[in-house]
């Protein structure tokens, strides 16, 4: 295993029944986190802070499916990539792998 890398931590974001399907949420820390729960009920994560504008996803945004609208400039991003889906943002958001155990939702940032 190669140590120069950084460190993933495990963040622990909530739990299972506390985040509906649908719905979306800020983990805290140095680094905030968006946590969605999309219609399926399974869980994603990207970085909070849209990247057309500074505007938190996991706080102030609309859910649909599998995308995420901020609602600042109705930029688009798909919270299984990341990817950037419609003007006026180009650039895709960070995703972080997210983990479910004994209900409870982490996230490996």
């Amino acid at each position: 295993m190669d140590g120069s890398a950084g460190t993933t931590k495990r963040r622990f974001a909530c739990t299972v029944d506390e985040l509906d399907k649908g719905e979306s949420m800020t983990v805290p820390g140095d680094v905030p986190i968006a946590l969605y729960r999309n219609d399926e009920g399974e869980f994603y994560a990207t970085a909070d802070t849209c990247t057309h504008e500074d505007w938190s996803l996991g706080e102030d945004s609309d859910l649909e499916s599998n995308e995420v609208v901020c609602p600042l400039h109705m930029a688009r991003f798909d919270i299984r990539s990341g990817e950037a889906l419609c003007f006026p943002a180009t650039v895709a958001l960070k995703t972080y792998e997210v983990e479910v155990e004994d209900g409870k939702v982490y996230v490996l940032a």
